[in-house]
């Protein structure tokens, strides 16, 4: 099967609705996502990470269209190549949600979701790079993790921990679930609807920049996307400002940190040529 086709496949099987799922695969999904109050390890967060990827698209659907996808990735996979984090348990996946907001989000893990609107948004190759550089960062620093409440961890770990040679009674199984769930809405909350802090976005720019240096893309491309989403009033508001700190905030820090880099005109004209066939 396509290597791209088959990471989507995978995220439509994530849409089924949790009610569908057995509780007791659940449970047992809780009971090794959650073995002790400590940071998750690749493992744990993949499964947090498609549990979110599940909520993400029972609110949007997917866009359904292969070559665009594929391109898409390529892009994103060349940026994940080049981050500090190049290799997660299940690797990055990359798709496009049929959405106008222009918008993106990275589930832990390695799922990244990037809207139609954003598409449409950016005007070359190294923009749409610059954007995903960015959830490719959130992934880096693990933020979307960061998320869960530390009580849910410590709960799960008690429950764990005073029955680990014994069957789970009912209720203590319904308190794991109750914990996987509340720890998979924390981190779907904070990365759609109340956004990362100042701090976690402000350092994802700023290893964005790098990752983009690294990949070979020029990258003030990140300052030139949002620099243009504020003449066009995208300052505030829904889409990705509702989860991003102020533009214009962001656009000063992106300034000073933007690393002097010759690029290569023959292989920008490039780029951009491929990014034009494949979004068109």
């Amino acid at each position: 099967m396509n290597r791209i086709l088959y990471p989507i496949l995978i995220l439509v099987f994530f849409a089924v609705s949790c009610s569908q799922i057995d509780i007791g695969s659940i449970g047992q999904v809780a009971q090794e996502t959650f073995s002790a109050a400590k940071p998750l390890s690749d493992e744990e967060e993949y499964y947090v990470g498609r549990a979110v990827a599940a909520q993400i698209l029972s609110t949007y659907p997917l866009l359904e269209n292969r070559s665009l996808t594929e391109y898409v990735n390529s892009v994103g996979e060349t940026v994940a190549l080049h981050s500090d984090r190049p290799v997660t348990y299940g690797g990055y996946h990359f798709a496009i949600l049929n959405s106008s907001e222009i918008n993106a989000f990275s589930c832990p893990g390695g799922i990244i979701f990037i809207t139609r609107g954003t598409i449409n948004a950016v005007r070359n190759e190294d923009e749409l790079a610059a954007v995903l550089a960015h959830e490719v960062a959130h992934i880096n620093h693990r933020d979307g993790v960061s998320a869960i409440q530390k009580a849910r961890l410590t709960q799960v770990a008690t429950l764990i921990g005073s029955q680990a040679a014994q069957r789970y009674t009912p209720a203590q199984l319904s308190q794991l679930v109750s914990a996987f769930e509340g720890s998979v809405d924390d981190v779907f909350k904070t990365i759609v609807v109340n956004g990362y802090g100042r701090s976690q976005e402000y350092h994802a720019d700023e290893s964005a920049l790098s990752y983009l240096s690294r990949a070979g893309y020029d990258p003030s491309a990140l300052e030139d996307f949002l620099e243009r989403l504020v003449s066009q009033g995208q300052s505030s508001g829904g889409g990705i400002m509702k989860t991003h700190p102020a533009t214009a905030d962001r656009i000063e820090r992106v300034k000073r940190e933007t690393p002097s880099v010759k690029v290569d005109a023959s292989a920008f004209k490039i780029r951009t040529r491929r990014f034009q066939e494949a979004v068109r």
